[in-house]
């Protein structure tokens, strides 16, 4: 997991950027030490062409609107530096991303993966988490009860920042727990705790069958099988 982290969301002309179809709007949040800081990157873009009817029913842009925004080329350096050397979050990524290589080659300015240090999808994540279960930005955000009222359209920043919350949440563990104890020097301390008077007991042969046929289950439920069973020495 990258020290930085950018949460990012697009809005569109359309559906299809192969057909030509542009983007107009860009939100970014940003994920420190799994805390949402106030650095956020917001943008509006004039697409040059007409916006789809059932795209403008979800996100209400208009050409209007957009008529005296910039260019994609115009913010696209602001947007770059924004997102350099970071792992960059985005909900059914390859959307996005598609449509992002389009602009970017439109400006000569390459692609997405040369410029930030990895992508998450948040949307395979979900599914992996929660299979055969809803897993739309709306449905996530009532999972983990992160309040979405506020949202009646789409919009690319609001949404970058309830997906940063639902992110958050979603990968909530002991892999968050020690990083942030590493940041405020408390891991280095656990490693100093006095375990040699603490009592172990051993799980009972029925225990430990219970345990794998929970785990058997869970095989069976995720693609990638259960974490437990792929820990170095359990």
């Amino acid at each position: 997991m990258a020290a930085r982290q950018v949460v990012l969301d697009t809005e569109t002309t359309g559906l299809n950027a192969k057909l030509g179809d542009r983007v107009i709007e860009i939100g970014c949040v940003e994920i420190l030490s799994r805390r949402v800081t106030e650095r956020h990157f917001h943008a509006y873009v004039n697409p040059g062409r007409e916006i789809d009817e059932g795209a403008a029913r979800v996100h209400g842009l208009t050409r209007e609107f957009l008529a005296d925004k910039p260019r994609f080329a115009e913010i696209a350096p602001g947007l770059l530096e924004y997102l350099r050397g970071a792992e960059v979050v985005i909900h059914n990524a390859e959307f996005d991303v598609e449509f992002l290589d389009a602009e970017l080659d439109r400006a000569g300015l390459g692609r997405l993966a040369e410029h930030a240090a990895g992508v998450v999808d948040s949307l395979a994540l979900a599914r992996e988490l929660h299979p055969g279960k809803k897993n739309s930005l709306d449905a996530l955000c009532e999972r983990y009860a992160v309040d979405n009222s506020h949202r009646t359209l789409h919009g690319a920043l609001l949404d970058a920042r309830l997906l940063a919350e639902v992110y958050l949440a979603m990968t909530r563990g002991q892999e968050s727990l020690m990083m942030e104890l590493e940041a405020d020097g408390s891991a280095a301390a656990a490693d100093k705790i006095d375990t040699s008077g603490l009592i172990v007991v051993q799980a009972s042969a029925e225990e430990l069958s219970a345990h794998e046929r929970v785990l058997d289950a869970i095989d069976k439920e995720s693609k990638t099988g259960s974490l437990w069973r792929r820990l170095p020495g359990v």
